[in-house]
């Protein structure tokens, strides 16, 4: 064991609330350390957690290189433009996807020196009095002790115990992300964000693609009048989704993935050549706490925080997946900022409540804020209004007419509830309501706003307009 080192700020995990936590710590003047043990396909230390390495950024990449495809050959006759027997090279598309994820964690690593973070790379355990052992990927191990401890453990996918990761026939998202060839017939389990966005890859590249849900809606968490313009698009698209499908089997065999499933008429079977399961995850703190550290863990895996991600351990905090609210990349990293803030005795806050979510999908779907559905539970007098994208001449140019927003007001105030988004773009737009209500502004505060035309943004604004039944390109 080597001497121990001494810190002002020690961040287990190197995710986007991890490194995002020790940059802002760093730049507060705090001495900082980050510990990650993710290693790249490389074997190489890989800085960026669960987003950067396979999350996030190489499932867009994907999801951009197969709407090039896509659109070469189904959407681009319409523009007059043909091309005679498109093909995809899939090992030159991973490895454009791998070269953006190299780019995007040697980043990471640059601004840890330009910031003078210390890293580690190893598995970090937390002890008692804010002492933190680091197992060195070489054997060796450190032990770290800090004023201040960040946990930003992350997330694991979910494995079912029927169902067992073999890293080639049945995979999660990391082997979804790199198959070396396009699956005749492709099978996943579970029809949320990661299945939809995974499973419309390898769709528009030619596989068969049949979505299993066990629940019995579709994308229960958004809008209804958002996730039925989405079912809708996804069947026009040919993905097959089938809802209150509950899988029990699942068994390799030579001709494929033998599955077994139950729905409304009774047990089925499907064959398919690959099957992504995507049913969750879950927060990743195995190992992570030593006995005597004082931190609780609930019944999830979660570390339990207060609304300032503190663990109640004086000098012990934790943000992002391991922790309570979204499991979401841009909620973990203003978690981090906030953390490293309040470390250094400035205001730091998140509100859970304008998180934005988004799926990129095509049409991608966005929301931020209450649904209808949760204000009608809740009690809440509330007042709609909604406006498509087939009437707006920017989406139409682009041949992207699908979809609409929806705002949703306080009945009483005009306070902005809920904006709720499908269409093109849609990943941008939604920022419209995210500042809208953090600033608390009304319906007809959008409304009033002048946005360019011809842009998508204006069916935010048209919208909001309608929420007063006062659109102007459409029948209220």
């Amino acid at each position: 064991m080597s001497e121990q080192q001494n810190f002002d700020v020690v961040v287990i995990g190197a995710g986007p609330g991890g490194y995002v936590a020790a940059i802002r710590a760093a730049q507060l003047g705090l001495k900082t350390a980050c510990i990650d043990a993710a290693l790249g396909k490389d074997g190489k230390p890989a800085l960026g957690g669960t987003c950067l390495r396979v999350g996030c950024i190489p499932s867009k990449a994907l999801l951009d290189s197969s709407r090039q495809f896509h659109n070469l050959t189904h959407m681009f006759a319409d523009h007059g433009i043909s091309a005679e027997k498109p093909k995809m090279d899939v090992g030159v598309m991973v490895g454009r996807k791998d070269k953006i994820v190299n780019q995007f964690t040697g980043g990471i690593t640059m601004l840890f020196k330009a910031n003078k973070v210390t890293p580690f790379h190893g598995f970090g355990t937390l002890h008692a009095g804010n002492v933190v052992k680091v197992k060195q990927h070489d054997g060796s191990e450190v032990e770290l002790k800090a004023a201040n401890v960040i946990i930003a453990a992350g997330s694991d996918s979910i494995e079912l115990p029927f169902a067992k990761f073999d890293g080639d026939k049945i995979v999660d998202n990391v082997g979804a992300l790199d198959f070396t060839e396009v699956p005749k017939r492709l099978g996943v389990i579970g029809a949320g964000v990661i299945g939809l966005e995974l499973g419309s890859v390898w769709k528009r590249l030619g596989s068969e693609v049949t979505i299993l849900e066990a629940l019995p809606g579709f994308l229960a968490a958004a809008d209804a009048d958002i996730s039925k313009v989405a079912a809708r698009e996804f069947k026009k698209q040919g993905l097959d989704i089938k809802l209150g499908a509950k899988v029990s089997k699942a068994e390799i065999k030579k001709d494929g993935v033998h599955l077994t499933y139950t729905d409304a008429k009774g047990e089925q079977s499907l064959v398919v050549d690959k099957l992504l399961v995507a049913v969750g995850r879950r927060a990743a703190t195995k190992g992570l706490l030593a006995d005597g550290t004082g931190v609780k863990v609930n019944e999830r895996g979660q570390i339990e925080v207060d609304e300032h991600c503190h663990t109640g351990v004086d000098g012990v905090w934790a943000v992002g997946d391991c922790v309570r609210g979204p499991m979401l990349a841009h909620k973990a990293s203003e978690e981090g900022i906030a953390v490293a803030e309040l470390i250094a005795g400035l205001p730091g806050h998140v509100n859970l409540d304008t998180v934005p979510w988004v799926i990129y999908t095509e049409p991608e779907i966005a929301w931020v804020g209450k649904t209808e559905e949760q204000c009608k539970s809740e009690g809440i007098p509330y007042k709609t209004g909604s406006f498509p994208f087939a009437a707006n001449g920017r989406a139409v140019a682009m041949n992207e007419p699908a979809g609409l927003v929806k705002v949703i007001a306080h009945a009483e105030t005009d306070r902005v509830l809920g904006v709720h988004l499908c269409g093109p773009n849609v990943s941008e737009l939604v920022h419209s309501g995210v500042i809208t209500m953090e600033f608390k502004g009304a319906a007809d505060d959008l409304a009033r706003i002048c946005f360019a035309h011809p842009a998508l943004s204006e069916v935010v604004h048209e919208a909001a307009m309608a929420v007063d039944k006062r659109a102007i390109h459409k029948a209220n």
